[in-house]
C-alpha cells in the first residue's frame, strides 16, 4: 500500500497489517475500553506503545475529529466516530434480523441485538414476538449493563479489573428488589455466565420481565449480546439449557457473518 503523502510504502505489521493503522486502533479501543475518556499514562497501560508513538497518534486522530483533548489534558473519543457508529449500527441491525427471526422462532419471544457503547449498552435490533403480550425494548435506548442480560454477557468477557472500572464510574443503582447492586455479588455472577455460556435477567431490571443472553463472538471477542425477553412465567417454562444452546448456535451464524 503506497502513502500519497510520502511517496514511500506504509510499514506493515508480520500480520500484513498496516502497523500504524493497527496501532491508531489499538488507542481508539484503549479509550472505548476506559469509557470514552483516558489519559495518556492509562492509553500507554492499555495499549502497551511508547507516549512519543501515541502523541502521533494522537495528533491525527486529533485533527480527523476521531479525538478531541478535554480542558484537563485528558483524551476523549471525538464526534466524527458518531458519523461512523451511526452507519455500522444501521447496517449490522439488518444483517441481524434473520438471526433475530430464528431466536423468535425458536422460543415464542422478542429477541434483541445489543452492543457496549462506552459504559452503557445500546439496543440496536430488535424483532418482536407474535404473542399478544410481548417484550419491547426500544432500539436505540440505552441502560446500565449491570441490570440486563445483555449488559452480563458484554461485561463476562472482559477481566475483573475492567468490570470493576466500568461500574465505579456508572454505579450500580438498585432497578427492582433483585438488582444486584455490589461488585462481589457481580464478579460472581459474571463467572457463573462464563461457566454456563449464557446470562439471566430475573427481574432486575424491570420487575415480571426475564431475558436469557448469549454472546456474539468476532474471533476471540465478544462483539455483541443476543437475548430474548418475555413475561417471567413464560421464560421460566422454557428449558433454560436447550434454550440457550440453540441460542448459542444463531449466534455463532451471526458471528460469522459478520466476520465475513
Amino acid at each position: 500500500m503506497s502513502d500519497a503523502r510520502h511517496g514511500a510504502a506504509a510499514p506493515a505489521s508480520p500480520g500484513g497489517t498496516v502497523q500504524s493503522v493497527d496501532r491508531a486502533l489499538d488507542v481508539l479501543e484503549a479509550l472505548a475500553e476506559r469509557g470514552g475518556e483516558a489519559g495518556l499514562s492509562e492509553i500507554a497501560a492499555g495499549t502497551g506503545l511508547p507516549y512519543g508513538t501515541i502523541h502521533r497518534l494522537l495528533r491525527t486522530l486529533l485533527a480527523r475529529g476521531y479525538v478531541r483533548q478535554e480542558s484537563d489534558r485528558r483524551y476523549a473519543l471525538g464526534g466524527a466516530l458518531v458519523r461512523l457508529g451511526g452507519v455500522a449500527e444501521r447496517m449490522v441491525a439488518t444483517l441481524a434480523q434473520p438471526y433475530l427471526t430464528r431466536m423468535v422462532e425458536l422460543s415464542g419471544e422478542t429477541a434483541n441485538l445489543a452492543v457496549l457503547e462506552g459504559d452503557f449498552v445500546v439496543y440496536v435490533a430488535q424483532v418482536p414476538s407474535p404473542r399478544r403480550l410481548r417484550m419491547f425494548a426500544e432500539v436505540g435506548r440505552r441502560v446500565l449493563p449491570h441490570s440486563t442480560a445483555v449488559g452480563k454477557v458484554l461485561m463476562a468477557d472482559r477481566a475483573d479489573d475492567e468490570v470493576a472500572a466500568l461500574v465505579g464510574r456508572t454505579g450500580m443503582p438498585r432497578r427492582t428488589a433483585n438488582t444486584v447492586v455490589d461488585l462481589p455479588g457481580m464478579l460472581e455472577e459474571l463467572r457463573r455466565v462464563r461457566e454456563r455460556g449464557y446470562a439471566m435477567d430475573l427481574g432486575e431490571e424491570e420487575l415480571g420481565v426475564h431475558c436469557l443472553a448469549v454472546g456474539v463472538r468476532d474471533g476471540a471477542r465478544t462483539v455483541a449480546a443476543m437475548s430474548i425477553s418475555g413475561p417471567a412465567g413464560r421464560i421460566e417454562a422454557l428449558d433454560r439449557e436447550e434454550l440457550a444452546e440453540g441460542m448459542r448456535g444463531i449466534a455463532r451464524d451471526f458471528g460469522t457473518a459478520l466476520g465475513a
